[in-house]
């Protein structure tokens, strides 16, 4: 037998009142790391049709945004309702030194996957250098006025 927990209980319908009442864009978890010459963004995106998220970039800003609506049969009564519907953003601002134009994402099993490849121009490189006989020899010469 489960023991009452009217803070639980309490507390959860607090939560559900105040999440109905906020119409503004929910966030979603996601991780970032960097992977070699590219970084990788995974946003937790579960029971979101694939068919309305949209990943935009704006200069150097990437913005993330997916749409989740959770029907209903006429003459339903909820008994509990804890997954959120609605729109879903989030926003980053992407640094210099990125390829913006090569950006690609995927969306498999509820998790949406951006990759960002990191520019050509700003992955390290050697810079080499000349000694002795390899070394350009500067000439000076007098200019007559």
């Amino acid at each position: 037998m489960a023991a009452y927990d009217s803070l639980r209980d309490l507390e959860r319908m607090a939560n559900t009142f105040f999440d109905t009442a906020r119409r503004g864009p929910r966030q979603m978890p996601m991780d970032l790391y960097r992977d070699g010459d590219h970084y990788v963004l995974t946003a937790d995106l579960p029971g979101i049709d694939p068919g309305s998220v949209d990943v935009d970039i704006d200069g150097q800003l990437l913005t993330i945004r997916a749409e989740r609506t959770l029907s209903a049969g006429d003459g339903v009564t909820w008994i509990t309702r804890e997954r959120t519907s609605g729109t879903f953003l989030r926003q980053l601002s992407l640094g210099q030194g990125l390829d913006t134009e090569k950006i690609s994402a995927s969306y498999r099993n509820g998790v949406l996957s951006v990759t960002i490849p990191v520019s050509e121009k700003a992955k390290p490189r050697k810079v080499e250098i000349t000694t002795g006989d390899d070394a350009p020899a500067l000439q000076v010469s007098e200019s007559q006025n």
